[in-house]
């Protein structure tokens, strides 16, 4: 679409506007974080908040948590007393993200486990109402094979990035493991019974997991 700018520019201007926070870490990130065009940023943030507010989960799994952004916009649909687990390889991220989670008041509502989540998901014993997967693109049929008996019937699993930059639509090179493990993922999902499912093309493409 040659207006796409324009067309996202209007989406940005007809929307919410981004809370003071999360404008923060969004420019914090891309100043200072390698690879800080990962953040979710304010529209796919708010399309979060607004799934999390419809559904509002008692408990959220997050897996992978970058800077934080995510965790935040998901955080605000928490029921009362509610609480998410955000989990991050990469130890030298979690004071970033701490910080952020200070600032928007939401410390107390949210976890943060530093590792491998293929190890640390199997030690989590909570039932989720929503799973946010965002993390090792190798990995996401695992992740959901392994969180999938803790998801509460009727609860939710959202996978980021399913169509990876349009890499879907090609043949993988040899040694793209990360395409192939999204097109993995896409196939899985398509013929998996035991959920419902619809792809949006927000970004890079978000998939919506329904537990039946």
């Amino acid at each position: 679409m040659d207006n796409q700018n324009q067309i996202d520019n209007y989406i940005l201007n007809h929307i919410d506007k981004e809370d003071e926070v999360l404008n923060q870490l969004d420019r914090e990130t891309n100043l200072k974080v390698i690879g800080g065009r990962m953040i979710s940023g304010h529209l796919q943030g708010q399309v979060l908040t607004m799934f999390s507010k419809m559904i509002k989960p008692k408990n959220i799994l997050e897996i992978g948590t970058f800077t934080g952004y995510s965790a935040i916009c998901l955080a605000k649909g928490l029921q009362k007393n509610g609480k998410l687990i955000t989990i991050e390889i990469n130890d030298e991220l979690k004071t970033f993200a701490t910080k952020y989670f200070e600032k928007s008041g939401m410390q107390n509502c949210i976890e943060q486990l530093i590792g491998p989540a293929t190890e640390i998901i199997p030690t989590l014993k909570q039932t989720f109402d929503l799973v946010f997967i965002d993390a090792d693109k190798r990995e996401y049929t695992e992740y959901f094979e392994l969180v999938f008996d803790n998801v509460a019937s009727g609860g939710y699993i959202i996978a980021d990035n399913t169509l990876w930059n349009g890499k879907v639509l090609e043949t993988p090179l040899a040694d793209d493991s990360h395409t192939k493990g999204i097109i993995n993922f896409n196939a899985f999902i398509k013929n998996n019974k035991s959920v419902e499912k619809v792809i949006i093309p927000l970004r890079d493409g978000m998939t919506v997991i329904r537990k039946k």
